[in-house]
């Protein structure tokens, strides 16, 4: 047998798929371009590595639990002038912030992007190598309620710790029970200066207040989140209502 009639055996045992699907017809463009035997090797571990940074992509994009679609290409900068397109985009490509464990905290009222633009920086950070995992706040907390009721938060809070940046959104819609609130703070504490959050808020820190039972809990949770944390506030109106309004808008048009 020759070395060339092993390579389906030995390509499928040692995982390479790229080079498997592509070896000979590589084979035959080295051969007729001259190409030396170090560049047909280079060529096809480079269609390997392309091929198992892809596969390692699609799985942290699964991971994630990033909702599909939000991504930087379409959020429309042109509808909210106040938001900064080039701070967006730079949070969105220079992971050293995460590697810093820093925060970064999206505040503004209901409909303007705030989620969006999480999961558009989230997305971008992905792409960069940071493992990322979104969810909404209120979700979040009663997992890690339940689990704390059956003696494993700590296991979760060790099972969250593995992502660099946990994205929490609508932070402002958990109920405000000691239940709750305690594995809230529990969360930001464990994370504090040990891993990077996104968090989109309604409300102004002046009302936090309403998150937490305990006065002197919600002044520690903003102290720990704020420590290392950049702060955007976005003013405006909701997209969703001028959506709305247009398609009335444009239905009252037609029926015109």
């Amino acid at each position: 047998m020759s070395y060339a009639e092993k390579l389906p055996y030995l390509l499928k045992n040692l995982r390479m798929p790229a080079v498997a699907a592509n070896w000979q017809e590589i084979a035959n463009e080295a051969q007729s371009m001259s190409l030396s035997y170090g560049d047909y090797l280079a060529k096809l571990l480079d269609l390997e590595l392309i091929l198992k940074q892809q596969n390692r992509l699609n799985r942290a994009y699964k991971q994630s639990k990033l909702p599909p679609a939000k991504t930087m290409a379409n959020f429309s900068f042109a509808e909210s002038k106040i938001i900064n397109q080039e701070q967006i985009t730079q949070l969105a490509a220079d992971p050293d912030w995460v590697n810093k464990t820093e925060n970064l905290i999206l505040m503004g009222p209901s409909g303007i992007g705030k989620t969006h633009l999480a999961c558009a920086i989230a997305y971008g950070l992905l792409q960069t190598g940071i493992k990322v995992l979104f969810s909404n706040t209120t979700l979040l907390v009663q997992s890690l309620q339940l689990a704390k009721v059956e003696l494993r938060l700590n296991k979760e809070l060790e099972r969250l710790s593995r992502f660099k940046l946990l994205v929490l959104d609508d932070i402002g819609y958990v109920r405000k029970s000691e239940q709750e609130t305690s594995v809230l703070f529990e969360l930001i504490s464990n994370r504090y200066e040990t891993g990077s959050m996104i968090i989109t808020a309604n409300q102004p820190f002046s009302q936090w207040g309403e998150l937490f039972p305990d006065q002197v809990m919600a002044v520690a949770a903003i102290d720990r989140l704020i420590h290392h944390a950049t702060i955007i506030n976005i003013k405006g109106d909701s997209y969703r209502a001028k959506q709305a309004k247009q398609r009335t808008d444009k239905k009252g048009g037609n029926k015109g």
